[in-house]
């Protein structure tokens, strides 16, 4: 099943929510005040959030206006246009151009990270990758456990110690193995807290100072995992995290469960950051690389 049958499935809560309220919308004859209205309030029930659903809103206002568009379905047209725009915010590939290559993944607890880790390195594991996991989650007394069950089920390498340890020390550990493993992709798992800011900044700058010492020419990434059932808090979430530890992409997690699929939406605008994954389902390969104009199709399909 492709990327486009994937995500269609897994929006199928979202699309429902979205046909609700803009079939209603774009079944109308008049290009109006009244059309412009529902129609922000549409996106903003699909939670793509007030500053987006108003952005697009004006967007479309302007793009009608310009091209001289009278009938709804050209409206709608221009829509999905302008909704992939948004959604298009840089490579949407990780960055692997190094061997080894870094992708230091962060995210609050119980968004699915352990396992969003696996699945990618399961996913890297089918490319011919070599892949070392590092358990810097030491705080989570299941973290380094589910993690290792997740490496047998990829095939990956594993790296951890014991429960408390120091989180910088497991990543110094976890680079000297995968250097001389000669492996190509290094995944690290980190705490996921959230209540206590400065500690977890602090904890982050240090496993980033541990990186960038030991391998200093190697390409890096940041993604972060959120949860898509929590909505617009995925949206404060990521901008905590942007603003803490410089985030350069987004994985969502658990779009088949919700009605808020347009959270993708609001997070690549509002970020300007490239959502690079989305997970749309229990099984290994339901992590799915994202491509924006399939999902937007998905949406109104």
């Amino acid at each position: 099943m492709g990327f486009f049958d994937k995500i269609k499935k897994g929006l199928t809560k979202t699309r429902d929510a979205l046909a609700n309220t803009l079939g209603n919308v774009f079944s109308g004859s008049e290009i109006d005040d009244d059309f412009y209205d529902e129609l922000e309030e549409s996106l903003i029930l699909a939670d793509m959030g007030v500053e987006t659903a108003v952005k697009a809103t004006e967007k479309l206002r302007r793009h009608i206006k310009e091209n001289r568009i009278t009938t709804a379905q050209e409206a709608k047209s221009a829509l999905k246009d302008i909704l992939v725009e948004m959604l298009s915010q840089g490579d949407t590939a990780l960055n692997l151009s190094t061997k080894p290559s870094v992708v230091l993944v962060i995210g609050v607890n119980g968004v699915g990270k352990t396992t969003t880790i696996g699945k990618l390195a399961a996913r890297l594991v089918n490319e011919g990758k070599k892949v070392m996991l590092v358990a810097a989650d030491t705080f989570r007394a299941a973290a380094a456990d589910q993690l290792e069950i997740w490496a047998q089920r990829s095939g990956a390498l594993i790296v951890r110690q014991n429960e408390g340890a120091d989180p910088a020390s497991v990543v110094f550990d976890g680079i000297r193995s995968a250097k001389a493993k000669d492996v190509d992709v290094i995944l690290i798992d980190t705490a996921g807290r959230l209540h206590n800011k400065q500690n977890l900044m602090n904890e982050l700058a240090k496993i980033s100072r541990i990186t960038e010492r030991e391998l200093p020419d190697a390409s890096r990434e940041t993604l972060l995992v959120l949860d898509g059932t929590t909505g617009q808090n995925g949206l404060v979430q990521a901008k905590q995290f942007k603003e803490i530890a410089g985030v350069t992409s987004v994985a969502l997690t658990k779009l088949d469960g919700t009605a808020k699929g347009g959270i993708v939406i609001a997070i690549a605008d509002a970020l300007q950051i490239p959502v690079k994954f989305v997970g749309v389902g229990e099984q290994i390969d339901d992590l799915m690389p994202f491509e924006a104009a399939p999902f937007v199709e998905a949406l109104f399909s």
